[in-house]
């Protein structure tokens, strides 16, 4: 009765440690990214560093093209939803579209794409 005792708190000790908060998955990175947005198909067709013009962006964000946030450094970050089911984010973008921004959020990596669960975020300073 003891070993079976025993046997049945480590099975369970297993299973909390699996699905317990914090146990075993990694909690995603909070960032800050400054970049442009623009639609999606621009950042990899044109390999753009920034929009052609917030009339280009916003065409083709009406027309279903997913808006993302092309950083300096080159990097695509796809705005996505934390809900499920989850929700398209262009209607949330549309007024940055050709813009540059500063958005914060949780950052999600996954074989080299990145996703970024927008928290905040507003028009960058005009530079001077």
């Amino acid at each position: 009765m003891l070993l079976r005792k025993s046997t049945m708190n480590g099975i369970l000790a297993a299973i909390l440690m699996t699905v317990a908060p914090g146990g075993a998955c990694p909690q995603e990175p909070n960032i800050t990214v400054k970049g442009y947005v623009l639609d999606s198909a621009c950042a990899f067709l044109k390999n753009l560093e920034k929009p052609v013009s917030r009339d280009c962006a916003l065409a083709c964000a009406k027309a279903g093209s997913p808006l993302v946030i092309l950083a300096a450094d080159g990097t695509i970050y796809w705005p996505i939803s934390s809900a499920m089911p989850a929700t398209g984010q262009n209607s949330r973008l549309m007024k940055f579209a050709g813009q540059k921004v500063i958005a914060n959020g949780k950052v999600f990596e996954r074989s080299g794409s990145r996703a970024l669960v927008i928290e905040k975020i507003e028009a960058a300073p005009a530079s001077k």
